[in-house]
C-alpha cells in the first residue's frame, strides 16, 4: 500500500520541485530529531514514534517497520556509541539482552512479511497503541502495564527481555525501549541513565538484525526513502546531545505528552479500521486525551521536581 493523496503525489512525481522535497525533509528530519530526544533521553521512543508517523500517512506496515529499523541504524549506532563514550553502558548487560534481542528481531521480521496486510495492520495499529499506554502510564502515573518478576539482582531475566523486546520491535515498528527499558529498571539495579545508555547501545544492533530479516521479504523494495532520509538525519543530529541530556531533561511530562501522542493517532486509526465515529464525537475525544494529557504531564512534571512518586524513572525500580 502506497502512501496516498498529497503525500503520495509528493512520493511519486516526477515533477515535485525543490521547495517540497526540502520541506518534507525538514519535516521528517524534526520528526525525527524530536524522536531521538525522547529516545535517548528517556531509553523509548524513536520506533514507536516513527512507525506511528508512517503508518498515519498510509506507508504499508511491514514496509512502515522495515523503514523505521532503516532509520534507526545510522540513528541508533550514534546514540550508542555516545552512550557508550560517556560511561552509560553496561557491557555485561548488552551482550545479554542484545544477542537474544537480535534472534527476536530477525523472527520478528520474518513473521511481519509472511502475514495479510489486514492482519498486520491490525496488529501493528494494536502493539503502537499498547505502547503508548505503557509510555504514558510509566511516566504520568508512575505505573508499569508491563510486569517483570522480582527475584533480587538476577541476571536471568535479561535474556527473555531481550528476546521479546526484539520480536515485538520489529512486529510492531517500535517497541524494544517500552518493553526494555522499564525491565531492566526493575530486574537491575542500574541508574536510569546507564539503563538508558544500555538499551540504546543494544537497539544499533538489533536494528541491524530486523533489516536483514525484512531483506528476506519484500518490504524493503517499497521503502519511502524521502521520510527515511528526513528521520535519519534529524535523528543522527539530535543524538549526541541526547545522550549528554539523559537524566536531566524533565523525564515525567516529555513521556508522559509523546504517550498521549502515540496513543492519540494510533487510536484514531483503530476507531477507523472499526467504522469510525461521528465528526463532533471524533473531535470531543482528541480534546480529551490531548487535554488529559497536558494535565497529566503537567501534574507528573511537579511530583517529579519535588522527587515524589510518579517520578519518571526512579534509581532503583
Amino acid at each position: 500500500m502506497r502512501p496516498t493523496g498529497v503525500v503520495s503525489y509528493l512520493f511519486r512525481t516526477q515533477s515535485v520541485g525543490r521547495v517540497g522535497i526540502v520541506g518534507l525533509l525538514l519535516a521528517f528530519a524534526l520528526a525525527g530529531g524530536l524522536a531521538q530526544l525522547v529516545d535517548g533521553t528517556l531509553g523509548m521512543g524513536f520506533g514507536v514514534t516513527s512507525a506511528t508517523v508512517l503508518l498515519t500517512i498510509g506507508i504499508a506496515p511491514a514496509t512502515a517497520s522495515a523503514a523505521t529499523h532503516a532509520a534507526k541504524l545510522p540513528t541508533t549506532f550514534v546514540s550508542g556509541l555516545t552512550h557508550w563514550r560517556v560511561g552509560n553502558v553496561d557491557r555485561k548487560a548488552l551482550v545479554r539482552i542484545a544477542l537474544p534481542g537480535m534472534v527476536g528481531g530477525f523472527l520478528g521480521a520474518v513473521v511481519l512479511t509472511n502475514i495479510s496486510l489486514v492482519s498486520a495492520k491490525a496488529w501493528m495499529s494494536g502493539l503502537l497503541l499498547f505502547f503508548g499506554a505503557v509510555i504514558f502510564a510509566r511516566f504520568g502515573l508512575g505505573m508499569r502495564l508491563i510486569p517483570v518478576p522480582r527475584n533480587g539482582n538476577t541476571a536471568r531475566w535479561l535474556s527473555p527481555i531481550g528476546l521479546l523486546g526484539g520480536f515485538v520491535d520489529a512486529t510492531g515498528g517500535g517497541g524494544w525501549g517500552p518493553v526494555v527499558t522499564p525491565s531492566l529498571l526493575t530486574v537491575t539495579q542500574h541508574e536510569p541513565r546507564k539503563v538508558v545508555g544500555t538499551v540504546n547501545a543494544a537497539e544499533f544492533l538489533i536494528a541491524v538484525s530486523v533489516s536483514m530479516g525484512f531483506l528476506t521479504g519484500t518490504a524493503q523494495a517499497n521503502i519511502p526513502w524521502l521520510p527515511v532520509l528526513g528521520l535519519t538525519t534529524g535523528g543522527v543530529l539530535v543524538a549526541p546531545f541526547a545522550a549528554r541530556l539523559a537524566g536531566r531533561l524533565p523525564h515525567a511530562a516529555m513521556g508522559t505528552m509523546v504517550g498521549g501522542l502515540i496513543i492519540l493517532v494510533n487510536l484514531v486509526t483503530v476507531v477507523g479500521a472499526l467504522g469510525g465515529l461521528p465528526t463532533w464525537l471524533d473531535l470531543l475525544g482528541v480534546l480529551a486525551i490531548l487535554g488529559g494529557s497536558g494535565a497529566v504531564a503537567g501534574r507528573a512534571w511537579r511530583r517529579e521536581r519535588t522527587g515524589g512518586l510518579g517520578a519518571a524513572v526512579p534509581a532503583q525500580a
